[in-house]
């Protein structure tokens, strides 16, 4: 048995949409999973020389715990994890592994689920239901917790591209949530409510116009710009070539913008304005993903 597994990266927060909202893009974590003697963990692109390759791999974990979970132990297995989402990015990365060490062991004993079954562990698991949801469902997401648990809804959206650029600074999730306000004034309150609706209705419609001014943001971007050297000069650059709304990809540092067309020019705008803030970038045009994870199983290979 050979067992393939693909997770799309993901975009989480859109502005207002502070760990409520995610979007899956076209970049892609790809697993491969087969019998063998003993634990076997090989890890190939992103991360190769950081991530552990061992028990201790977020991967293996999160499939270990599917397996606790149905009251067995892990199975010996060769993994071989092929990363093309950058690590500590703000582009889901360690969302995309707990998803897909769960996809792995859901498949690997042969149940078939659908992945909304996956989505309460998969949160309690990575703690950000808005990474998570879209790694597993694809598209836009809306996400949300209450005295009855996890809720996540699939918003319908016509296709779009999305272009990204991640520059050479490091930004983590912990660091950048120390920058945020415990309180926030009722005007504010009142400003991200509505922003987060209009955001939504942008989204549906395809309509750029809005979309620009709904993905505008006070609770977390104004604070987490300040870890993100050039991000002025970067938003203003990608405005300019043509993006009708920018926003930090999760906590950053990359930063996503959307347009009706011209991303390759926005996203070299990007690249050269943190250039000349002295920042190296990586850049990427995407389209969104309507996915969410996919499996393969080939039997007896």
């Amino acid at each position: 048995m050979r067992i393939r597994v693909r997770v799309p990266a993901t975009t989480a927060n859109l502005g207002p949409g502070f760990d409520g909202m995610g979007l899956a893009l076209g970049l892609y974590n790809e697993i491969e999973a087969e019998p063998a003697s003993t634990l076997e963990v090989i890890v190939e692109g992103e991360g190769a020389d950081l991530l552990p390759r061992d028990g201790t791999n977020r991967v293996v974990r999160a499939a270990a715990a599917l397996f606790e979970r149905m009251g067995s132990a892990l199975p010996s297995m060769r993994l071989r994890c092929r990363n093309r989402i950058p690590l500590m990015s703000g582009l889901g990365s360690s969302a995309a592994a707990v998803v897909g060490g769960l996809a792995l062991a859901q498949a690997w004993m042969g149940r078939s689920d659908p992945p909304e079954v996956l989505l309460e562990m998969a949160a309690m698991l990575e703690g950000h239901p808005d990474n998570v949801a879209p790694a597993l469902l694809g598209g836009l997401v809306l996400v949300a917790r209450d005295e009855d648990g996890l809720i996540a809804a699939r918003v319908p959206i016509p296709p779009m591209r999305v272009a990204l650029a991640l520059p050479g600074v490091t930004v983590s999730t912990e660091m950048a949530r120390r920058l945020l306000p415990a309180h926030l004034p009722l005007a504010d309150v009142v400003y991200q409510i509505g922003h987060v609706a209009l955001l939504v209705h942008a989204f549906r419609e395809g309509d750029w116009g809005l979309l620009g001014r709904a993905m505008r943001d006070r609770l977390h971007e104004p604070y987490r710009a300040q870890l993100i050297p050039g991000y002025e000069r970067a938003v203003a650059a990608a405005r300019a070539a043509g993006a009708a709304a920018v926003c930090i990809s999760g906590s950053g540092p990359a930063l996503a913008a959307f347009a009706p067309e011209g991303h390759e020019a926005i996203a070299a705008a990007m690249a050269a304005a943190f250039a000349e803030a002295g920042v190296p970038a990586r850049t990427w045009v995407v389209e969104v993903d309507f996915d969410g994870v996919q499996v393969e199983v080939e039997p007896g290979a």
